[in-house]
């Protein structure tokens, strides 16, 4: 039996699509059904019912779906057991929302080179809604979005939240402290309309029965900034985000009376019974956030110097 076409009746069963299960495996439509139509003729069964342009398995395809997914899972064990120890090329095409890029993305992709050498990266940046709808196609095999992507055969699993915090212009925004009021009375950018921070802006200030001068919705942290930068209002990003763009921009973190709600992150990738290398690059993530999660903050050392200097220049004075 060639395991060629197993695999491709396995994805063509798991994104329920001849398409799709094409374009992950990187064949012509035709030369996917080719695979199908041959591994029928060699079971002597049909395993796809064609009778109508709705995806369904016959109950044949149905039972065979079980072995296909053993036998791949068995070829996959075969190879690293008695496979070669060279290092194997590995393609991963890994998507994300802006929050992850300007956090903690490049430098995690970074370690992953170090340690993969041979790692091929496809990335695609993009809103949570469009990354769910391209996992569940089978066109990205591993996301980090501001939600979990509910399918058969999809996995999730809950990273950090990120703290978020207002940000304003350095020169224009010297409040030491804003109030939900203070807020309403400038223009107030965001992520797009209907995200997790969009959603947590309004409500904010509707629990607190005020009216924002405007609410810009804005997908791009770059475009944000910018315009930020340009006097143009006040944004709100996540914490991480901001840090490492005032080292560049003309910008500061605002300090507010009332917290924002944090932004969550999941990340979700497809089991694949054929490689093992999404699950290992899903280890390689959580190990490398729970570390960043558990070094101190570089300005932690500062603030703490600062704070201990002026502890003591109060005691002095009050001896």
């Amino acid at each position: 039996m060639n395991l060629r076409f197993v695999e491709a009746f396995f994805w063509v069963v798991s994104l329920k699509s001849v398409t799709r299960a094409a374009e992950k495996l990187f064949l012509t439509q035709s030369a996917m059904s080719s695979r199908i139509a041959a591994l029928e003729q060699e079971l002597g069964v049909l395993l796809l019912d064609r009778r109508d342009k709705q995806f369904r398995l016959t109950v044949a395809g149905l039972r065979f779906f079980t072995y296909a997914q053993r036998l791949l899972e068995l070829q996959r064990e075969v190879k690293a057991e008695l496979g070669s120890e060279a290092p194997q090329a590995m393609t991963l095409r890994l998507g994300a929302i802006e929050s992850v890029l300007h956090s903690w993305l490049i430098p995690m992709v970074e370690k992953l080179r170090e340690d993969y050498p041979h790692l091929e990266l496809e990335m695609t940046v993009e809103t949570t809604p469009v990354l769910l709808d391209q996992i569940r196609r089978g066109a990205l095999d591993l996301i980090f979005a501001a939600l979990p992507a509910s399918m058969e055969g999809l996995r999730s699993r809950s990273l950090p939240a990120m703290e978020m915090v207002f940000v304003g212009n350095a020169n224009e925004h010297r409040h030491r402290l804003y109030s939900l009021g203070d807020l309403a009375k400038v223009d107030l950018l965001t992520f797009q309309r209907g995200s997790q921070p969009h959603v947590a802006l309004v409500d904010l200030f509707r629990q607190a029965e005020l009216e924002p001068k405007r609410v810009h919705t804005i997908s791009s942290i770059s475009a944000m900034t910018q315009l930020v930068e340009g006097g143009f209002g006040i944004a709100t990003l996540p914490r991480v985000a901001a840090e490492r763009l005032l080292a560049h921009r003309n910008l500061k973190l605002l300090k507010s009376s009332t917290a924002l709600l944090p932004l969550p992150v999941c990340a979700t990738y497809r089991a694949d019974p054929t490689s093992t290398a999404v699950e290992t690059v899903v280890k390689e993530v959580f190990s490398f956030i729970e570390k960043q999660e558990l070094a101190p903050h570089p300005k932690a050392g500062v603030r703490k110097l600062k704070e201990t200097a002026t502890k003591k220049q109060f005691q002095r004075k009050n001896r």
